[in-house]
């Protein structure tokens, strides 16, 4: 054994007596290995020998990276979704129950448009059953590509969804109306508007968590501090919100839809990058593009616990600097105190997409996983955990159009394999954000395509 690149390197005469001993544990764990088995233990061992000797060859600088296999190519199966025609803007979810929640917006005839949501019949190897009913609609909402509906359950049974509501004269006058079904969608409260009243200007990019059984956690880009309406409508990647800096805020709600607790948690944030929220065990994380002096944007985290925010922590220092929104959040899953976050960056010179891992519910994180690089990577990230995997789903464009694309790794974010799901008609932002949820059997997906010039939702199913 010997040290290369501050590696521990095995020679193959070590790598032989490593994988005897190996041996030697499993014989002396199961007495009744049978011959076919040992045969089998037999063949797995020597392979594990070819590869250390191959690692010891080629001077591999990270062989804990083949502790075990990549993940096996993943079976798509398109997964046939109830809207009718147009329709974009799509968010899916988990609910505790099991079931899939989908929403989506769709244009009305006479004008304006519509929330709709779909239920399944809790998910199995058949064909998805949906239930289908409208949540909301009107003619004075601000419907965007980014700053989309979300759906959401609660333990209670309770169901929540939001939209965005034009509340001044300005184009970029809007606010966040959330609502509250207690009997599975059929009725659902008024619209309550989470930002304060009577401020224009933008409010939204929400995300939602389970604060309680029957208490709904929602952080929003909040833009009080602005001094002067905006005009920028997220269209534009280098566009620059006027006024002052746009603010991170998070409430929770109760069961009667009124707000419990509200607190500020970043004063000076990305203007239009989503944000994502999920709950560890000391507590809901928030996770966001940040905005520091000089415009240096990158990914930021805050917890709840204990009835108190933290400060702000970054997840990395990409050091991104651009003057304005590149409109690309991030994501984040947890499960305990582990956290993943999965996001889009420009920080080493050129697009990527990132991953990284926490073991202290954000605390700390380790160094970040590059999941792909170079001019065709769009981001728009989003994220499931898989059983003892951790899928991360994103979009690229080059010469040939649009791809959706899958990477698959293990807890510890090695052994990664990428995949591609669909390639898109969808150019540039038509194709809005994909969205991935998991519960360790299967996966499934919901993005936009363009067919003859109009959106409309795609599905897959991931096992």
């Amino acid at each position: 054994m010997h040290w290369q690149g501050g590696c521990v390197i095995l020679s193959q005469g070590k790598a032989r007596e490593r994988v005897f001993q190996w041996g030697m544990m499993i014989m002396k764990l199961n007495f009744r290995v049978s011959a076919q088995s040992l045969r089998t233990v037999t063949a797995h061992l020597a392979a594990v020998t070819l590869v250390s000797a191959m690692l010891s060859a080629c001077g591999h600088q990270e062989p804990n990276h083949l502790a075990a296999p990549a993940p096996a190519n993943t079976v798509f199966e398109v997964m046939p979704l109830p809207h009718r025609h147009e329709a974009a803007n799509p968010d899916l979810v988990l609910a505790p129950s099991g079931r899939l929640l989908l929403s989506w917006v769709e244009p009305r005839e006479e004008g304006g448009h519509r929330l709709m949501l779909a239920q399944s019949r809790r998910p199995s190897d058949a064909e998805i059953e949906w239930q289908v009913t409208p949540i909301a609609e009107g003619d004075n909402w601000f419907v965007n590509w980014a700053d989309t509906p979300h759906v959401w359950a609660l333990p209670d049974g309770s169901l929540w969804a939001h939209w965005l509501r034009r509340t001044g004269p300005g184009r970029m006058d809007y606010g966040i109306d959330l609502v509250r079904s207690e009997d599975g969608g059929a009725l659902w409260t008024a619209p309550r508007l989470v930002n304060l009243p009577g401020v224009l200007s933008d409010h939204g990019f929400v995300s939602f968590w389970v604060q309680a059984d029957d208490q709904l956690g929602i952080a929003w880009l909040d833009s009080r501090q602005k001094g002067t309406s905006a005009d920028d409508d997220h269209s534009d990647h280098h566009a620059h919100h006027g006024g002052g800096p746009m603010m991170l805020r998070a409430a929770t709600f109760g069961p009667d839809a009124a707000p419990i607790t509200e607190w500020p948690l970043d004063t000076s944030t990305c203007d239009c990058c989503p944000t994502s929220s999920a709950v560890t065990s000391r507590g809901a994380v928030v996770v966001y593009r940040g905005r520091a002096a000089g415009e240096i944007r990158d990914m930021w985290l805050v917890r709840l616990e204990n009835g108190a925010w933290t400060p702000s922590r970054a997840v990395h220092d990409d050091g991104w600097k651009i003057a304005g929104c590149p409109v690309n959040g991030p994501a984040v899953e947890a499960a305990g105190e582990d956290v993943w976050v999965a996001w889009y960056t420009e920080g080493g010179g050129q697009p990527s997409v990132r991953v990284a891992r926490s073991m202290d519910a954000g605390d700390h994180f380790e160094a970040p996983v590059e999941l792909s690089a170079g001019p065709a990577v769009l981001g728009r990230v989003a994220m499931a955990l898989h059983g003892d995997e951790v899928l991360v789903a994103w979009l690229e464009e080059g010469g040939e159009g649009q791809q959706l694309m899958l990477a698959r790794m293990r807890h510890d974010l090695h052994g990664m394999r990428k995949e591609v799901v669909a390639s898109l008609d969808a150019k540039g932002r038509a194709s809005g954000m994909p969205r991935l949820v998991a519960n360790g059997v299967h996966g499934w997906m919901v993005w936009v395509d363009v067919e003859g010039g109009r959106p409309g939702l795609r599905g897959m199913r991931l096992d």
